[in-house]
């Protein structure tokens, strides 16, 4: 179990929903645009960052509304915890995090879970941007690592500092830039250091797995930057003059991406079809969930799944492979459907909602 008793008041077309009695698998069904997707994007803003769908907080406010409020209770042992999210109309950029009515960092929400998600906008994941792939492969590396969030965080800060600086006119004081540079550096390293981590882990996992009736990817961090940190504060110094024509830095983890090729063929992802697309975003999901689980985040951090419409592109034989995996990899999982028939064989494991208008009603 992981979340329940779900409130939202306020977000996107939800007026005030609640969600009680969750269980392993939470099924949403309801036309499109019923409010459905606005469910999983509420409980993906109990992790570190925007959300599912990337979107400005003021964004996700009713249109009526000023602000938004997200409650739920994270069931992970005796005692629930009462996690809360919210845009305050005194507070428009900025996001407000509680923990049992204490306030606490979104950076530090991973600590509390581990959550992941794929939508169908992430089936452009392999032809789109660099920064894309690197914010997924964050994600799975937070799942795992939480304290990934803090080296971010302090990573993306000295480094909007520094290309502040390089953009300047005035030229920028050395000292301030080796600083920076250190900063980063220490930073980095660690970010470097727990993506190849995770990214060797998973794929020895991946490694295990059958090539039906999901596609097998084969992963890797290229470029990737290199784990230590006077490699990188020396590339940064070397780099200075270059990088102040530019106006930016030009190399370091944020520049890092991920490559993705289909087993067996060697064919790169962006190459492959549509449908093998999909089903290599699957293969990576599942055998990241079991990853997770059997690193820890099940002995007290609680797993969860956000699997917007997955099983409506799916043939009878994946979707049943789905939810087989789904089952053994221990997450708490909320799915999203046009029609409960997509969920065949989830009968008497799943809870189910029927959604319309920003109402969910359980059925």
């Amino acid at each position: 179990m992981a979340f329940d008793r779900i409130q939202l008041a306020d977000f996107r077309n939800h007026r005030a929903t609640r969600l009680d009695g969750s269980a392993r698998f939470n099924l949403l069904v309801g036309a499109n645009g019923a409010g459905k997707t606005n469910v999983l994007e509420a409980l993906s803003l109990f992790t570190p960052g925007r959300g599912l769908r990337r979107a400005q907080l003021s964004e996700m406010a009713r249109d009526d509304a000023a602000g938004f409020a997200i409650g739920a209770d994270l069931v992970s042992g005796v005692t629930p915890v009462r996690l809360g999210t919210a845009l305050q109309a005194d507070a428009p950029n900025r996001r407000i995090v509680q923990a049992s009515g204490a306030p606490l960092p979104a950076s530090r929400l991973a600590e509390w879970l581990s959550v992941a998600w794929l939508t169908p906008a992430m089936d452009r994941l392999f032809t789109d941007s660099a920064s894309g792939r690197r914010r997924f492969l964050d994600r799975m590396v937070l799942a795992i690592r939480p304290e990934h969030a803090m080296h971010s965080g302090r990573y993306e800060k000295a480094l909007r500092e520094r290309n502040r600086l390089l953009s300047a006119d005035r030229g920028p004081d050395p000292a301030w830039l080796e600083a920076l540079e250190k900063e980063m550096a220490e930073a980095g390293a660690v970010i470097a250091a727990n993506r190849a981590a995770v990214v060797g882990e998973l794929s020895a996992r991946l490694a295990t797995l059958p090539e039906a009736p999901f596609a097998r990817p084969e992963i890797a961090v290229d470029p990737a930057s290199p784990a230590d940190a006077d490699r990188l504060a020396d590339t940064w110094r070397a780099s200075r003059a270059a990088e102040r024509g530019a106006g930016r830095t030009l190399s370091g983890p944020h520049r890092d991406d991920l490559a993705v090729v289909m087993a067996g063929t060697g064919r790169p992802a962006a190459d492959c079809s549509t449908g093998e697309q999909k089903a290599l975003l699957i293969a990576m999901t599942l055998a990241h969930a079991t990853l997770s689980k059997s690193q820890g985040a099940d002995g007290g951090r609680p797993l969860v799944l956000l699997l917007d419409e997955v099983a409506a592109h799916l043939d009878p034989v994946r979707r049943a492979a789905l939810f087989e995996r789904l089952d053994e990899s221990g997450a708490q999982v909320w799915m999203t459907g046009t029609e409960l028939a997509l969920f065949a064989g989830l009968e008497g494991k799943a809870a189910v909602w029927r959604v319309a208008g920003g109402v969910a009603e359980k059925a």
